[in-house]
């Protein structure tokens, strides 16, 4: 195939897009790799320090806003989309209404989403290499320095909400994002535009006020920061706002209007595993690491690790209201090896 002709260009372009639906992805769109806009707004939220300990986040200098230097030879971004919601949101609203359930982001429920994604875009490069033959590309989901918020953006997939997740007419939030960076001059779609109007019902949701301006979020207020990506100590002060969320938060999702559009995922794979949508906080925190390694293999949730999945039980149950059972619970963690699980269990037993 002669790369430079625009219309085989063009009628490749419309082959991927319905590739990617056969694989399984909701969405699919193609933008190029001008990031100026969303690299300011980078920019300034790291000069906020509003990515607290997620020194990655600025290690790898422009490589996140400028895809050619990740991945020389870049001129395209195949972006797309993959819904993962599991439940519906009554069944959400329900979970957080009961203080001695254990809440988990509803991403994490089923299996980890960045090997199943990775595989599906890997069998999509293998189609168009069967297509064309050898060309130049890479496949992320989440794993490496990529905007792909900005860039699904970009790509016409949606338009990035004032609470930064990107939102799409049809589909709502809740869907996982991933891209192939290519050499190939595929035509660009159309950009998407953006929608929120005057509604401010996430930054009003939000359980810690993370959401300090629309579309800017200081992630050391952040429930998912504090209980996924925090190695420490979670701040004394916003542990009672933490309620029963272990692992993870979907209130900004929970509230936003344009879920109501949202569809059930069709991917097996993405529904609750071992029960993670109806555990209750005394039983997760009962598990021994071996255990929490076998309930959670296969799952984002592993990457925390057991220590840390303690920490956050252990606040849970300190927000719960107290019983027997919940001191009895904490006491027997008092003597655990690691100093921070005791420090969030002797919070637990003073509040």
């Amino acid at each position: 195939m002669t790369l430079n002709n625009p219309d085989l260009m063009a009628s490749l372009a419309a082959q991927i897009k319905t590739w990617g639906q056969e694989l399984g992805f909701q969405q699919l769109g193609i933008t190029d790799t001008n990031l100026s806009q969303a690299e300011t707004h980078l920019g300034n939220w790291l000069a906020n320090n509003f990515h607290g300990s997620m020194d990655y986040m600025q290690r790898h200098g422009h490589k996140r806003s400028r895809p050619a230097l990740l991945h020389p030879g870049t001129q395209r971004v195949i972006s797309v989309r993959m819904d993962y919601l599991p439940e519906p949101e009554n069944q959400m609203n329900q979970s957080l209404e009961k203080p001695l359930l254990a809440y988990i982001s509803r991403y994490a429920l089923g299996r980890d989403y960045h090997k199943l994604m990775r595989s599906r875009l890997q069998k999509l490069a293998d189609r168009i290499h069967a297509e064309i033959g050898d060309f130049g590309y890479r496949a992320f989901v989440d794993s490496a320095p990529v905007l792909e918020k900005a860039l699904a953006e970009k790509a016409g997939l949606g338009w990035i909400g004032k609470h930064s997740n990107l939102i799409n007419r049809k589909a709502g939030s809740w869907f996982f994002l991933g891209e192939i960076y290519t050499d190939l001059p595929l035509p660009v779609d159309k950009p998407g535009t953006e929608h929120c109007g005057d509604c401010r019902a996430c930054l009003d949701i939000c359980p810690t006020h993370a959401i300090v301006a629309p579309y800017q979020v200081d992630a050391r207020r952040c429930i998912s920061y504090l209980t996924i990506e925090l190695h420490g100590s979670i701040p004394e002060e916003l542990r009672p706002l933490l309620g029963n969320r272990i692992y993870g938060c979907d209130d900004c999702q929970l509230i936003c209007p344009w879920n109501r559009f949202a569809k059930l995922t069709a991917e097996k794979d993405f529904n609750p595993r071992h029960r993670l949508n109806t555990q209750e906080l005394l039983d997760v925190f009962a598990w021994g690491e071996q255990e929490f390694l076998t309930k959670t293999e296969g799952s984002a949730i592993r990457r925390i690790g057991h220590e840390r999945w303690l920490r956050n039980i252990a606040v849970a149950l300190g927000n719960a209201p107290k019983s027997e059972m919940i001191v009895n619970a904490l006491k027997t963690k008092l003597q655990h090896p690691s100093e921070l699980v005791r420090e969030h269990v002797k919070w637990a037993l003073e509040h």
